[in-house]
């Protein structure tokens, strides 16, 4: 029985690292899966900073719920910048593919700050956010000036 189960989950790893490996078949679909990653964190992200600005009533648990999405979809859109993912519907400089150790450590820092920021929204402590937003954001502001057109 063991042996059987072992070979089934085997089968389903490959299954899975299959569809993984198919997912970006053509560079454009590598680049819209990036560019909706962002999209969408750029939403739960959006939803905190309205609140650390006061433009909505701070509400701990949503924000605790936008920073925990907004963490996990920030280990998502690195994948998406292989080769031949330079060129079409894309505001990426090239920059990205001739400093990728450099645009590594970006999206490493900014992962960091964001996972911080998770944590400091699970406090439910303005204050604590805000710094966290403040910080965050910063990493995502240096990214974007390096290596992405306006």
């Amino acid at each position: 029985m063991k042996v059987i189960t072992g070979l089934i989950l085997a089968i389903a790893a490959l299954g899975f690292s299959g569809m993984a490996s198919a997912q970006f078949a053509k560079p454009e679909d590598a680049i819209k899966y990036r560019k909706s990653t962002m999209f969408v964190m750029a939403q739960h992200y959006g939803r905190i900073g309205a609140m650390v600005n006061g433009k909505v009533p701070f509400n701990a648990k949503a924000a605790a719920d936008n920073a925990a999405i907004a963490e996990s979809l920030s280990r998502l859109p690195w994948a998406a910048f292989g080769e031949g993912t330079d060129m079409g519907d894309t505001k990426a400089k090239f920059e990205i593919w001739k400093e990728q150790a450099k645009f590594k450590e970006d999206a490493d820092k900014m992962q960091s700050e964001m996972s911080k920021l998770a944590v400091a929204a699970r406090t439910g402590n303005l204050d604590t956010i805000k710094t966290a937003f403040t910080a965050t954001s910063k990493t995502c502001k240096s990214c974007h000036d390096a290596y992405r057109d306006k």
